[in-house]
Order: C-alpha cells, then structure tokens, then sequence
C-alpha cells in the first residue's frame, strides 16, 4: 500500500488503531527516515492519547497512556541484542498495554508480532502488513 503523504498516513494510522487487537506486538521496520515514529504519532493519536510523541531513542521506552491501557513504544536501534528489552522487563508491560510498538523490532526476537515494513519512496512511503507466528492477520487496511 502507498501512503502518498501526512495525510495518508494519519488515515492509515487509524485504521490499523481500529484493528489491532488489544495488546498487539507491532515492530515497525524499515531503514532511518522510513516514518516509524510518525506512524507511531498517528497510532497513539487514534487509540486516545493527546500528548507530544517523540523516538525513545536515549530512555528506550515511553509510555503514553490512553483510555484503554497504555501504548508501550520501544525503540530498540541501540540495544547490542534485542534481547535486552527482556532484560529491562519487557514482559511486565505486556498485560497491562493497550499495545506495544517496537521500532527496529526483530521479529526472531518477537515471533508472535506484527511487523509493519516501511520503505521511503521518494516522498512517499509504501507499508507492508506482515503477521509473525501466532499474530493475526490484519485484512482490508
């Protein structure tokens, strides 16, 4: 699917929010500049969270809270293994998420996930909808 702008993109981000089960692992892929973070702006923005979204690149976790159950995002660039996100307690947030969005995800790391695959096309930006594992497929976005 192309998404041709900001536009696009926020009304993807929508539908995806309207699909996801709760509690959903998404890994967002694709090379630096895809629109991870953006896209991570427009889910949180659909499931009821108002405030500023920004890459957790440093602190490699936020949490932005919503009516029903925090978003977890994760930024997992400059973690040596994946891995390490258990290490910092990953499955403590599990439960309780709405849903986790892991950016540079792995999805050896996390079998059961989906992986949303970004890749810049000039302005635009295709999105590919993987499901890993036991994941459920996401028709019709």
């Amino acid at each position: 699917m192309l998404l041709a702008d900001l536009e696009s993109t926020r009304r993807f981000a929508r539908r995806l929010a309207q699909a996801l089960p709760e509690g959903a692992l998404v890994l967002l892929t694709g090379p630096m500049g895809a629109g991870k973070t953006t896209l991570v702006k427009f889910l949180a923005e659909a499931l009821g969270f108002g405030g500023e979204v920004t890459s957790p690149t440093y602190t490699l976790i936020h949490e932005y809270p919503t009516p029903r159950g925090p978003i977890v995002h994760i930024d997992a660039y400059r973690l040596a293994d994946q891995e390490e996100l258990f290490s910092l307690g990953l499955e403590d947030y599990l439960p309780e998420a709405r849903c986790v969005l892991v950016e540079w995800g792995n999805p050896e790391v996390f079998p059961n996930s989906l992986e949303v695959r970004l890749t810049p096309q000039g302005d635009a930006r295709t999105v590919e909808l993987l499901p890993h594992g036991d994941a459920p497929a996401i028709p019709g976005l």
